[in-house]
């Protein structure tokens, strides 16, 4: 089998998500079956930013301004959620490879937990404060006027 197919049966293995243990082999083959599906959303994230100012360019230039200021603090909500996510997948990480699944578990329903809380937090300052937020990335008071929905 050439490396292109085995690289092939890999990527097709990581995206179904089948159950491996990765504990024993090769940590380059651990690697790529890891960082499959994290690049596929990455991707599928661009895209979605990509398809966004397509359709809402079809509205008006403050559509397309409020959806860069607003795809501006997402950003910094992703960078929030992927220090999250790397802290989930270490505590989850830490117990499976201890074969500790129920602590893995609790550790992942806490993580839920928080990660809902946090997700509330930020959602409900997002509404009560839209404007503010707008303002302060320098939106026009027009482009807040209209924008301020979406955001």
């Amino acid at each position: 089998m050439n490396k292109l197919t085995r690289t092939l049966r890999l990527f097709f293995i990581a995206v179904k998500g089948e159950e491996k243990e990765y504990l024993s082999g090769s940590i380059k083959k651990a690697i790529f079956m890891l960082s499959v599906p994290m690049i596929l959303e990455m991707v599928m994230e661009s895209l979605f930013a990509v398809v966004d100012i397509y359709f809402v360019g079809k509205i008006s230039v403050n559509a397309i301004a409020t959806v860069t200021l607003t795809e501006s603090v997402i950003m910094i909500l992703f960078a929030i959620g992927i220090g999250m996510s790397m802290a989930a997948t270490a505590f989850v990480s830490r117990r499976v490879g201890e074969k500790n699944i129920r602590a893995a578990s609790h550790s992942a329903g806490q993580i839920i937990t928080l990660s809902f809380i946090i997700a509330t937090i930020f959602s409900i300052t997002g509404i009560i404060f839209a404007p503010e937020i707008l303002a302060l990335m320098g939106g026009e008071p027009d482009l807040i006027a209209e924008g301020q929905g979406y955001t």
